[in-house]
């Protein structure tokens, strides 16, 4: 199953390590494939250093594409995650 959903970053620090951190822990407790985009870029969703490399500021939107059994469970916490 391929999941794609996006989502505003609400933290007014934005995506940096221990935002990227916390979102590569919850990936990777998960079987489905993962890739973070933002803007015209994309990276592996359980790479800290992609995800930092994005440069994703408060109210930049993220995109989550999840591919695997359990791709839809894995997007909607990691949507969860970043609108807390």
């Amino acid at each position: 199953m391929r999941v794609e959903k996006s989502v505003r970053i609400v933290n007014t620090e934005g995506l940096h390590a221990r935002p990227s951190g916390a979102l590569v822990t919850v990936a990777s407790s998960y079987e489905s494939e993962l890739r973070i985009g933002c803007g015209d870029r994309e990276v592996d969703g359980r790479s800290i250093l992609g995800l930092i490399t994005l440069g994703a500021t408060c109210g930049s939107e993220l995109r989550f594409l999840a591919a695997g059994p359990d791709g839809e469970a894995l997007v909607d916490d990691l949507v969860r995650l970043v609108e807390a």
